[in-house]
């Protein structure tokens, strides 16, 4: 169990690293749903700030191992739960892309909240050139993320983007130097944990409703409402007038 990714989870932060590196971090079902469970069951966890997702070798990852699709339950596909697992995660998530990103990986970087990579690193997505279709809400969240067009060219055009692509299209939110990577996540991991952890936690849920089109208002409200009343806004409200950084506590 496990064997195939590591956890670090102190001071705040999620460390979740894909260790295949031989097999490019391809994941089978079993595989994935392991790790699905391992999202699901640190999500309870409230001292969480932020997580990063990342692989070891030269890819960080390679989607599905296409040798057992026959084995997949498409009415509960585990690439599908495995991403769902990832974009309600209840804190920001972080892909540091360590090196390509090909096929269903594309999909579990997108459900990250931010992507960061370099310009060597290279991605595609094949299933047109194998007769997959796609599993659906993996194509919605491409479309959200990058528009029709890039996502048309990713699945339907087969293009091979690299880094300076992907940042045109929007699938990489930073791109950095190879040297500057580490830096780069060390420094987005720093931001969010020294922000208000209530108020990253209820934007993100709200921004993703916004993006599935399942936008809430009273859900919203109630987040707003809470962040109001926290012992956070009274610390922030402080900080401000004492020109201090603040110690949020998340609550």
């Amino acid at each position: 169990m496990g064997s195939f990714f590591t956890k670090s989870n102190q001071d705040g932060v999620l460390t979740i690293t894909l260790q295949k590196p031989k097999q490019h971090n391809v994941l089978n079902p079993d595989e994935m749903a392991e790790l699905e469970a391992y999202f699901r069951e640190v999500a309870e966890d409230e001292t969480l700030r932020v997580a990063v997702l990342t692989g070891e070798g030269k890819s960080f990852c390679a989607g599905a191992n296409l040798g057992e699709l026959g084995d997949y339950d498409f009415s509960k596909n585990p690439l599908e739960c495995l991403t769902d697992a990832i974009e309600n995660f209840p804190v920001p998530v972080i892909c540091k892309l360590n090196g390509g990103v090909y096929g269903g990986g594309t999909d579990l970087a997108l459900a990250c909240d931010f992507r960061v990579g370099t310009p060597n690193i290279k991605c595609f997505i094949p299933p047109a050139k194998i007769g997959i279709h796609y599993h659906p809400f993996g194509m919605a969240r491409a479309v959200s993320r990058l528009g029709i067009g890039p996502a048309k060219r990713l699945f339907l055009a087969v293009e091979t983007m690299d880094g300076e692509e992907l940042k045109s299209v929007g699938f990489l939110d930073y791109l950095v130097p190879e040297g500057d990577l580490d830096y780069k996540v060390a420094t987005l991991v720093s931001t969010f944990k020294s922000l208000a952890p209530l108020s990253l936690r209820g934007m993100k849920a709200t921004f993703n409703d916004i993006a599935s089109q399942s936008f809430d208002l009273e859900t919203a409200r109630e987040a707003q409402i809470r962040c109001m009343k926290s012992e956070d806004f009274v610390e922030g409200r402080a900080a401000m007038a004492e020109k201090r950084p603040p110690n949020f506590k998340g609550r």
